[in-house]
Formats: C-alpha cells, structure tokens, sequence
C-alpha cells in the first residue's frame, strides 16, 4: 500500500456521498489522500462532489489545509463503478444502516480490492464479526465509526471485529491520529461504546418529552449545562437523522433488551418525515436555521 509523509493511504475509496461519506471524503482529501466517492447514480454523483468541494473550500478558509480548492479538486474523483475501486488502499463503506445493503455492498467493494487493501465500515451498530464473516478476506476488515460532523468531531471509534488482523487495526490507529483525530479502540459489540451510551440517553431524554417531564430545549439544556455536554441528546438526534437514530434503537432493542426499545414519539416523527435537520424538523424547527 502506498502511503503519504503522515502514514496515510495515498489512495482512499469511500462508498457513498451523503452527509457521512462526504464528510469522511473531506477528512482524507485536506490531509494528502488521493480520494475516490462512488455512488448509486450519476446525479449522486455529481452531488457528492459538489458538497465535498464545498467543504473543502471552508476548510481552506479556516486554516485547517495550506491545500488550494483547485489542489484539492484535483485529487478528488466521483464515479459509479465500483471497479474504480481497484488501486485504493483503503475503502470506506458509508452506507445507510441496513444489514442487507450493508453486507452486499462490502462484498461488491471488495471483489475490487487488492490483496493488501483495507476495507473499514462506517456502521455506527451493526456487528461487525457479523459483517467479516460475509467477506471473502475477513482480516483486512474493521470498524472506522466517524462522527458528524465529522470535519469538527475529534473522535474515530476503531472497532475491531473477531477476525480483524493485528496489523490493520495498529494501522487503523495511526490513520486516525494521521488525521488529527482521537481513537477509541473497541472490540466489537451491540452498539459499540460510543452509539449505545449516545442511543440511551437520547432514548430516556425522548420519554421525558413524550411523559411531559421538560420540554425538548430544557432537557437539552440540563445536559450542556450541568454535564458539559456540548449539545444536547434530542438536538443531536436531529443532527443525527431520527430515522438513523430509529434504526440504532431497533438493532440494540434486539440485541440488548427492552431498555433500548424506541419510545413511540421517536416512532411517530419518523413516521411523519419529520427526521431532524435534514428534514427542517424534528424534536427541533430547523427551517430558518441555515
């Protein structure tokens, strides 16, 4: 694999361009990486690149590259075929939570990939023992959790399935510190570390709204304040996405019990479409909030 001054792969995949692809894109391309976003269709496509190179101008005028956007635009390449895939050294699945999407589009990746490329998923709960059993080169795969959004979050969560090789998660650990981030290194579990205790607060901060304990705000606002939260549980389900948020929910409850069951509030909104900020509305208004 080849690698750049900081340790990082020189060529990096990511598999889908939303909010967490592009962002986890973004993160690779201001540190030096060579960056390849395939998705479903053209327009897609077309969309993840504009968000990324977006991005990229902001993070140019923040100080956080000496990259200029042409420099940068450069190195970042859309396309639809996951055969594109074959020169990278790493690949990052960033797809919807969906065991069945999850699995078949690690499979597709990797009948691309090159002996020694890594493969990581994005999956902030599902099993990822149970995804490395589906892969034809379970060692060369593990858990690469980013957190939105992820050019502001100083947090990777490493997640390391059953059959994950020493090595790779060692340089798994080295990337993340390569791209200025922090890594907690968990062994695989329902929820892991970060999303079980996130979903259970969230998940008990709901059942006060639906019981008439505080409103939304105030709840959130005990949590910034008294605990030094830097936002609140029901505003980062917005951030979030409560059909995300629902679908963490419904794999733990499965998994882990009664404790983790959706309260029907959350069943309600996503019913409605009201899923947070990408939606204008969730447990908060966000249609005048740019």
């Amino acid at each position: 694999m080849d690698t750049l001054h900081n340790g990082l792969p020189a060529t990096v995949g990511v598999l889908g361009g939303g909010r967490m692809g592009a962002g986890i894109a973004h993160a690779f391309l201001i540190h030096g990486s060579n960056v390849l976003v395939v998705e479903r269709d053209e327009a897609s496509a077309i969309g993840a690149r504009e968000r990324i190179e977006a991005a990229a101008a902001k993070s140019i005028e923040r100080g956080m590259t000496d990259a200029n956007v042409g420099e940068m635009a450069s190195r970042l390449s859309v396309s639809v075929d996951y055969a594109d895939f074959a020169d990278r050294g790493l690949v990052v699945e960033a797809v919807p939570e969906i065991w069945d999407l999850k699995v078949s589009s690690l499979q597709r990746v990797e009948k691309h990939l090159g002996e020694n490329a890594i493969l990581a998923s994005n999956t902030s709960s599902l099993s990822m023992s149970g995804l490395a059993e589906e892969l034809a080169r379970p060692q060369h795969f593990l858990g690469m959790h980013f957190f939105n959004p992820v050019p502001s979050s100083t947090l990777i969560e490493v997640v390391i399935a059953k059959q994950s090789a020493p090595e790779v998660i060692e340089l798994a650990r080295k990337w993340v510190q390569a791209l200025g981030k922090t890594a907690v290194v968990v062994n695989d579990a329902p929820g892991f570390a970060s999303s079980r205790l996130g979903v259970a607060i969230a998940l008990e901060a709901m059942r006060m709204v639906e019981e008439g304990v505080a409103s939304a705000e105030d709840i959130d606002n005990a949590m910034v304040l008294g605990y030094k939260h830097p936002t609140g549980p029901l505003k980062t389900t917005d951030i979030v996405g409560l059909d995300v948020r629902l679908g963490i929910a419904e794999y733990l409850h499965s998994t882990l019990g009664e404790r983790f069951a959706p309260p029907q509030i959350l069943r309600d909104l996503v019913e409605q479409g009201n899923l947070g900020r990408k939606t204008g509305k969730g447990f908060y208004d966000w249609s005048t909030t740019k």
